[in-house]
């Protein structure tokens, strides 16, 4: 089936904006893009613009889909089990999938589930976005992410078995937790936990497998250690320096700063039931989050979108949310949605495939109803939504 995309504004997704194109779709991908109008392929299905705009399909660098996103996450998994667990994943990447969000990673999951349900949207079995799969994250014994079916691991050549394992499981991508975090129970946001050496093994083993590593780095040691090691992105970077940000630059390591989940427990707080000590630790962490993602903004670091979703009230289903936190950190809203079109893509090591409305790309594509680059809270409203389409296939919402 041919599709034609006519007579309104494209956001390429590098930066560029058409402010009137036409986009022709044959099969999954994107054929041609041409400025202003353009001879239609006799039988395509026309799709107007007028009024709205075409964008590359959304991409999630960080999602949790074994964790529902209500108060108690965790513990709502380990209450589930694994048949339960698996049908609510299938679920929530529904959900994800209908709010324009085509692509994610999924940054640890339990028992396998995140590979399971990676292969039942691959094959055609259930609506989802792409999705690539880290499997079980790797920590150290009582480290972040254990209560969550972390992989345990101490010293560098348990890690790198650990590691291998993933790989061996069908991991797309390894994640290795260098800190402590917010919302597992007994640790600090800015405590260091893994060494460097253990750090290396993990980024060799992933990289002699040609897998990316992502590593969940919050406090100035950590991220340091995570960086040294070779790792290929940064999750949270809570407490960036000068140092820091500067060998993030140098390398091209992007940023994945997540904003979500402390905004949601921020808003929801004691009142909803969460824990003294989640509360307590989301607001040491708010002022330094923000101060980070500013200097790296500043500093022109790569940023990339991703929200944590699963985590306490952030739920499937509601991820550009974190567009519209992006605007409010000081983001224009095209410098948001370049993280989470072509620079998400380029953090997934995707470029070449998705992130951009170019000829040659999978034809993941979104239109919206008004203009995001003026209000970019649009994306957030379902009903704003007109058409989403993954691989050339108009996804049926109903």
């Amino acid at each position: 089936m041919t599709t034609a995309f006519c007579g309104g504004p494209v956001f390429i997704g590098d930066g560029r904006i058409s402010d009137k194109a036409t986009v022709i779709v044959e099969g999954e991908r994107i054929a041609r893009v041409a400025s202003g109008d353009a001879p239609l392929p006799r039988g395509a299905r026309r799709v107007d613009l007028a009024g709205g705009m075409l964008l590359p399909g959304l991409i999630d660098c960080h999602v949790h889909f074994c964790l529902d996103g209500g108060p108690d996450p965790v513990g709502s998994a380990q209450r589930a089990g694994l048949p339960l667990m698996t049908l609510k994943a299938a679920q929530f990447a529904r959900q994800t999938l209908l709010a324009g969000v085509t692509a994610v990673r999924d940054m640890g999951g339990s028992q396998y589930v995140d590979l399971a349900i990676r292969d039942a949207v691959r094959d055609g079995l259930i609506p989802g976005p792409r999705i690539l799969a880290s499997g079980r994250l790797v920590c150290m014994t009582g480290g972040t992410g254990w209560t969550f079916g972390g992989r345990e691991a101490d010293g560098p050549e348990e890690v790198r078995k650990a590691v291998r394992e993933q790989i061996k499981a069908g991991a797309d991508l390894v994640k290795i937790m260098a800190t402590g975090g917010v919302i597992t129970p007994g640790v600090e946001p800015g405590s260091p936990q893994y060494t460097e050496a253990e750090l290396r093994a993990g980024v060799e083993e992933a990289h002699k497998a040609g897998r990316r590593v992502a590593s969940h780095a919050q406090g100035t040691q950590g991220v340091l250690n995570a960086l040294r090691a070779g790792v290929d992105s940064i999750e949270h970077g809570i407490f960036l320096d000068d140092e820091t940000i500067a060998l993030m630059a140098e390398r091209g390591v992007a940023l994945v700063p997540t904003l979500a989940p402390v905004h949601n427990i921020e808003r929801q707080g004691l009142e909803a039931g969460l824990p003294e000590w989640m509360v307590a630790k989301t607001h040491r962490v708010k002022g330094p989050h923000l101060d980070s993602l500013r200097r790296a903004r500043q500093a022109g670091l790569k940023i990339a979108l991703g929200t944590d979703a699963g985590c306490p009230f952030n739920r499937h289903g509601a991820n550009l949310t974190e567009l519209r936190l992006l605007v409010e950190s000081g983001f224009s809203p095209a410098e948001a949605l370049r993280a989470a079109t072509l620079t998400a893509a380029e953090t997934l090591g995707r470029q070449g495939e998705l992130g951009s409305v170019e000829a040659g790309k999978l034809a993941d594509l979104v239109v919206v109803e008004g203009d995001p680059l003026a209000d970019v809270c649009l994306l957030e409203q379902p009903e704003r939504l007109r058409l989403i389409m993954q691989g050339g296939r108009i996804i049926d919402r109903d």
